[in-house]
């Protein structure tokens, strides 16, 4: 499935750069948000500021989500390794240093070779890497220009040579989702699981969306939104990827593939009336506890059900696992709802047509013929 990367060792502490401030390796590669705010140095220090200061990392740490930050995190410790390695210091930012790594990663002769995967990385995710070196330095005090030349030229380069289409998750359609829950048994797990995927393909969630819902507003510090259910369906508020939004998901047409009829039936025999919605269970399975899934249960919970419903099994176990994911389910619903394509932007959360576009596997790309209203 799904394998997490091994962590960096720890590096020593490395002396105050010039023009910037004194921070160690630790500090910089685990706490840069929280390190970073601090009182002025002309300030003197009190109880109220500096419970203020520790009020103000919070919400520091709270600007990004938990997963970013750990995305942030490796890309600043593969970066300060690869920097010991080439005998240079990660602190201050030089574009030139930045510009061979970013060479580095694009060639695939790196960044360790020691390692035995050393294959080239795709272009998105040299992006991503330079965004993470980007607000790690931000962090710091520091500004990286992105528009250095040794930046800017060696990413349009390595653009130009290395850009490929992006390569999209597979849908799961309809009759893929009925199959999928058709699998799963009827004790607690099932049922919750039965309302995961039901809820998440009816509601086009992010697979983050689905497990940091709640049962009512404010119940946890973490919550990401959280249910409202009436007799004609299930209010969604979340605090998403892209801000605030609220999804409606109706009823079904039989309590089988209901996803509102599903969540009710596992919130009754879970005995959950507080807090979060989908949490793991006893190893008997008779009992909810009270810690909330990882994300990751759900991109599991995929990929266990598409191979137990046999989709795609014209292909090789191993491709097949590869082909599907937690967006799987986005993509379901963009693909399936025969509906004004409006409707499903706005339950996607998308701030444009375009994007839910990106999301249909399954369209008619034809429909607006301008060769004809052109006049040929």
């Amino acid at each position: 499935m799904e394998q997490e990367r091994q962590s960096e060792n720890n590096e020593k502490s490395i002396s105050k750069p010039p023009n910037g401030p004194s921070v160690s390796e630790n500090n910089e590669r685990d706490h840069p948000s929280s390190e970073a705010l601090s009182l002025p140095s002309f300030v003197a220090g009190s109880g109220t500021l500096d419970r203020l200061v520790d009020t103000a990392r919070d919400y520091a740490r709270a600007a990004a989500s938990e997963n970013t930050l750990k995305a942030y995190a490796k890309d600043w410790a593969n970066f300060a390794r690869w920097c010991r390695m080439k005998g240079a210091e990660p602190l201050p930012p030089s574009p030139e240093m930045i510009g061979l790594y970013l060479a580095d990663l694009a060639s695939g002769s790196g960044p360790f070779p020691t390692q035995s995967a050393s294959r080239p990385l795709s272009v998105s995710t040299i992006e991503r890497r330079l965004s993470g070196l980007a607000w790690n330095y931000a962090q710091r005090g520091f500004a990286l220009d992105r528009k250095n030349r040794h930046i800017a030229t060696v990413l349009a380069g390595i653009k130009r040579r290395h850009a490929r289409p992006p390569v999209q998750k597979e849908a799961i359609l309809a009759e893929d989702i009925l199959a999928m829950v058709a699998t799963l048994p009827y004790d607690l797990r099932g049922l919750r699981d039965r309302a995961i995927l039901l809820l998440g393909y009816a509601g086009g969630l992010r697979r983050s969306e689905i497990v940091s819902l709640d049962v009512h507003k404010d119940d946890t510090p973490d919550s990401g939104g959280w249910i409202e259910i009436f007799d004609k369906g299930a209010l969604l508020t979340l605090n998403a990827k892209t801000g605030w939004r609220e999804v409606e998901i109706g009823r079904g047409s039989k309590d089988q593939t209901c996803p509102v009829h599903a969540l009710e039936q596992w919130l009754h025999f879970a005995k959950i009336d507080f807090g979060p919605i989908f949490v793991g269970t006893s190893r008997d399975g008779k009992r909810a506890s009270e810690t909330r899934l990882n994300d990751k249960h759900v991109a599991r919970l995929i990929k266990r059900t598409v191979l137990d419903a046999g989709i795609r099994s014209d292909l090789p176990e191993k491709d097949r696992l590869a082909l599907f994911s937690g967006h799987s389910l986005r993509a379901g619903l963009a693909s399936s709802a025969e509906v004004d394509e409006r409707y499903v932007q706005k339950q996607l959360g998308h701030a444009s047509a375009e994007m839910t576009r990106r999301y249909q596997r399954r369209r008619d790309r034809f429909r607006v013929n301008l060769t004809k209203a052109a006049g040929l």
